[in-house]
C-alpha cells in the first residue's frame, strides 16, 4: 500500500468513526425516547409491528477483585496471570 493509500484509508477510518459516533448519539436519543414513553405508561415493555422492547432491573453478582486482591492478595497473586494484547490506535 503506497503512502497515498495510507493516508487515505486514515482519513476515511476517522470519517466512519465520526458518524458511527454520530449515530450512537442518534440511537441513544430515540433510546431515550422509548424509556421515557415506557416511563409515562407505568410499563416494562412496549410493542409495535415487528418489535418488541423491555426495560427492567437486571440483578446480577459480579466478582469484586480489587477488594479481594486487598484482602487476599496471595491468594490473588496465586491465581493471576498475565495476559498480553495488542491494542490499535488512530488519533488526530
Amino acid at each position: 500500500m503506497s503512502a497515498n493509500e495510507i493516508n487515505t484509508t486514515a482519513k476515511d477510518l476517522l470519517s466512519v468513526r465520526a458518524m458511527i459516533e454520530e449515530l450512537q448519539a442518534e440511537a441513544e436519543a430515540l433510546t431515550d425516547k422509548l424509556k421515557a414513553a415506557m416511563v409515562e405508561q407505568g410499563t416494562e415493555t412496549l410493542q409495535g409491528d415487528g418489535w418488541k422492547a423491555t426495560w427492567k432491573n437486571v440483578v446480577s453478582n459480579r466478582f469484586d477483585s480489587k477488594t479481594f486482591k486487598d484482602e487476599h492478595a496471595d491468594l490473588y497473586g496465586q491465581y493471576s496471570k498475565p495476559t498480553t494484547t495488542t491494542r490499535f490506535v488512530l488519533s488526530v
